[in-house]
């Protein structure tokens, strides 16, 4: 039987953010199983992995297997970070679920007394997020806005690049993939809009903030999950159940994303792109975050993203 690993991140006893990988419940840093393994960018740190993945990966999951159970870092020992710090771009898709697409014209419908098209756009649609200042992993504290009352959350499949694409076609697009990450893409809703101004939307106010994109807990290779497109998705806010929903439920899948960023600019590894989120966000029902709320997200084969929210 093949023995799966997830690549992580975590803080070694030098606080320095350190690669390792995971196996059952044990932690081994991926310098140490890649020394004699000539190529590889920076075996220390995930970013570097993710540059030399065709290489990486094979060693690694072979290493795996060879392993002696208990010989490594327990996982409740240690501090995990978000598994890829800085990524080179955070991309995000925006109303990319069926079921969101659905509660959000609701809501319109009764604002406006207008009903939006529910046809398939001809074209999935980004925003940028920031990664330098944005993303943090599992346990830390997400530290919300003073500046804002009405931070939502948004439970997503993060798809992690792994060998560079430009104009790459949809059917050739997930060979680009080193794996997927759960990604919550905390959004200020107060900050959508800006009166006044001819660009009306404001999306570094409402998406760009310090700490709204929490990321984690690692990275699952592509190769151990056999389609993106029908894995669980759930998120908690306080253990009560908010979002329920099935990556299927996407309105563009991940190969049509990969195809049309690829298009534009040449996607590299290190990059990630939050697929979008589901219905069961808190804006329909004027459901907001404040300080002492735990949101836990889980995604089939990607672990469990747990963050609890502080006063700025």
């Amino acid at each position: 039987m093949s023995i799966e690993y997830r690549l992580l991140t975590f803080a070694n006893q030098s606080k320095r953010p350190t690669a390792g990988i995971l196996v059952h419940d044990q932690i081994y840093p991926a310098a140490n199983l890649l020394k004699d393994v000539p190529g590889i960018a920076d075996p220390s740190s995930v970013f570097g992995l993710l540059q030399s993945w065709d290489l990486a990966h094979p060693r690694l999951h072979d290493a795996a297997a060879r392993l002696s159970p208990n010989a490594g870092i327990p996982l409740r020992e240690v501090e995990l970070l978000a598994p890829i710090l800085y990524p080179g771009v955070l991309l995000c898709a925006g109303a990319n679920y069926w079921d969101h697409l659905k509660e959000m014209a609701e809501i319109a419908q009764r604002t406006t007394g207008k009903t939006p098209s529910m046809a398939k756009p001809a074209e999935p649609w980004f925003f940028l997020k920031t990664s330098r200042n944005s993303i943090i992993g599992t346990g830390a504290p997400v530290h919300l806005p003073s500046f804002s009352s009405q931070v939502d959350w948004e439970a997503e499949l993060g798809v992690v690049i792994g060998r560079g694409a430009r104009n790459i076609p949809e059917d050739r697009a997930l060979d680009t993939v080193a794996g997927y990450v759960i990604v919550n893409d905390l959004s200020a809703r107060d900050l959508m809009k800006r009166e006044g101004t001819p660009f009306i939307y404001d999306w570094v106010g409402q998406k760009c903030f310090e700490d709204a994109a929490p990321m984690g807990p690692w990275l699952t290779p592509a190769a151990y999950i056999n389609t993106p497109d029908d894995l669980t998705i759930k998120l908690w806010v306080n253990g009560e159940l908010k979002q329920n929903s099935n990556t299927g439920q996407m309105v563009h899948n991940i190969r049509e994303q990969i195809a049309y960023l690829s298009r534009h600019f040449t996607l590299r590894p290190g990059d990630v792109i939050a697929t979008g989120t589901p219905a069961g966000v808190g804006m329909p029902r004027g459901e907001f975050l404040k300080p002492g709320d735990e949101v836990k997200i889980e995604i089939a084969h990607c672990g469990t993203l747990v963050n609890r929210m502080v006063a700025e």
